[in-house]
């Protein structure tokens, strides 16, 4: 067996302009990863690595000339080519997104490239996964479509980005969306992308607290432990660690940050962390130490949300909605058997697959 590698890549498109804390996105480009062996014609394995615009490690000019790199080294056989030990020596982690897109993709040549990366009840369209609903900032009449929309759906969880807009305008969101409905029927979490000074995130935090929120991502901006740690210790909001995680690449700095920092929960994003195995060591120096996580897309396409969902159908997740509902944001998304049906994501596999072009 002789497996080859090379990509190409596709802009997705929006079907609005994504507003958030780094201004307005319009499209967000993939690069597919595709893995190929003369003596399997038509078998194609895929993989996704889509760079999160300002936020990103690998979201650099060199991506595609390192990606290019990849490709070159790969084939030349300078590595075990099913080996997914060799990830690690293919990719450094400078390149999470690239080193998740080639994990996936040898995942993928591994269960058949059929996009079954696992096997679990919903690989094999036996469950759903919970998840939450995601309202993208914006001026408050936008924001309250998004919330009305979601509800109509069926979500139980809805998660608002906050810090966009005026203060007391997301104050008078939550006040609307909790007069529609209570905690018992509906969970909230807000994410404010390190919007709060930490010298006015106390007093914010306590204004928050009126609406029973389950947590807020990133109150303050990352790179403060010692803020957060207090922050964490004194908020009537559970605080969840976000981009607080990227970066942070060995297993010794993922126990010195959760150690100093105590959160109540970590979200985990396989493309800015390094890929699933690098996923797996966050959420195993988690539940040493107790803490909650769920995981989420970063804006992959369907190729990336897919084999994300896969991953996280491995843990007992119970009712924990997981940040998976991104696959209905773009116009030209990749035509895939995912489904979104009731607040929960779908998997058929019998469902038929777009393949990008190469």
């Amino acid at each position: 067996m002789a497996l080859r590698l090379h990509y190409s890549r596709r802009p997705l498109r929006f079907n609005f302009p994504a507003r958030t804390s780094r201004g307005a996105l319009t499209e967000h480009v993939a690069w597919y990863l595709h893995l190929t062996d003369e003596a399997h014609p038509g078998r194609l394995a895929l993989g996704e690595a889509a760079p999160l615009a300002g936020l990103s490690p690998d979201d650099r000019p060199d991506f595609e000339a390192r990606l290019q790199q990849l490709c070159a080294d790969f084939n030349a056989g300078r590595y075990a080519a099913v080996d997914l030990a060799a990830v690690t020596e293919l990719v450094e982690p400078a390149w999470p997104a690239l080193r998740f897109g080639l994990e996936t993709a040898l995942l993928d040549w591994r269960g058949g490239a059929r996009r079954q990366l696992f096997d679990n009840a919903f690989s094999r369209g036996e469950a759903g996964l919970p998840i939450n609903g995601l309202v993208w900032m914006g001026d408050a009449v936008f924001m309250q479509t998004q919330i009305r929309k979601k509800l109509a759906e069926g979500f139980r969880c809805l998660k608002l980005k906050i810090g966009g807009i005026d203060f007391a305008a997301e104050l008078a969101l939550l006040r609307e969306i909790r007069a529609v409905a209570g905690p018992a029927e509906l969970v909230l979490r807000v994410d404010a992308n390190g919007a709060f000074a930490p010298a006015e995130a106390p007093e914010r935090l306590a204004q928050l607290a009126e609406f029973d929120l389950h947590s807020i991502e990133q109150p303050i901006r990352t790179g403060q432990w010692p803020a957060l740690a207090e922050l964490c210790r004194t908020s009537p909001v559970p605080i969840a660690l976000d981009e607080e995680l990227i970066g942070v690449t060995e297993p010794a700095r993922h126990a010195q940050l959760l150690d100093a920092v105590r959160p109540a929960y970590v979200v985990l994003k396989p493309t800015l962390l390094g890929g699933l195995a690098a996923t797996r060591r966050w959420i195993e120096q988690a539940t040493a130490r107790g803490l909650g996580w769920w995981l989420t897309s970063a804006l992959e396409s369907n190729v990336g949300l897919n084999a994300i969902s896969q991953f996280t159908a491995e843990f007992a997740v119970g009712n924990v909605a997981q940040g998976l509902g991104t696959g209905q944001l773009y116009h030209n998304n990749l035509a895939a058997p995912l489904q979104v049906r009731g607040g929960q994501l779908h998997y058929d596999p019998h469902g038929s697959w777009e393949q990008p072009g190469c």
